[in-house]
């Protein structure tokens, strides 16, 4: 079994359930690894698993668990269930996307760290917050009617063209 399959059977039930102890220990560290990489402007963290747990105080599930929450952004994401304790790592952080997964996750606890200040002013995070948000937002055209030009531009309603 893969270090992040011990980590899923770890954090949540059969039924798909998170196990709130098992959270409530994992989210306080990862929000000290994001308080640490805004605070000093960290664009890239690499070694080992093991070694990444070391460095950040973590056990090598839940620095699997942190990989897997920032894979989404990675130019190259990492095939989550083949890393063990010796795989290298290497995240190259674009802060704008962490942001926006951040707001695309809904994980107000992180996109709201007062550490974004030293990344972005507080125009700029509104911005990439209002177009996270636009971006999930589904906005259907207009319903053709029957009797309309047929939009494939035969110059046939709609009916008797496309319609059909």
């Amino acid at each position: 079994m893969s270090i992040y399959e011990n980590w899923m059977e770890k954090a949540f039930t059969n039924e798909g359930v998170a196990v709130e102890a098992v959270w409530k220990d994992y989210l306080p560290r990862e929000q000290k690894i994001y308080e640490q990489i805004l605070e000093n402007k960290t664009t890239k963290i690499s070694g080992t698993v093991v070694e990444l747990g070391k460095q950040y105080e973590m056990s090598t599930e839940h620095m699997v668990a942190f990989i897997d929450g920032v894979n989404d952004i990675l130019s190259e994401p990492y095939e989550i269930n083949d890393l063990d304790e010796n795989s290298k790592i290497e995240i190259i952080i674009d802060f704008e996307k962490l942001y926006k997964k951040m707001v695309e996750y809904k994980a107000e606890h992180l996109y709201t760290l007062p550490q974004w200040n030293l990344v972005f002013n507080e125009d700029k995070q509104k911005e990439l917050y209002v177009e996270q948000r636009k971006s999930g937002t589904v906005v259907k055209d207009d319903k053709i009617g029957r009797n309309d030009p047929c939009p494939c531009q035969s110059g046939k309603k709609y009916k008797k063209c496309c319609g059909a």
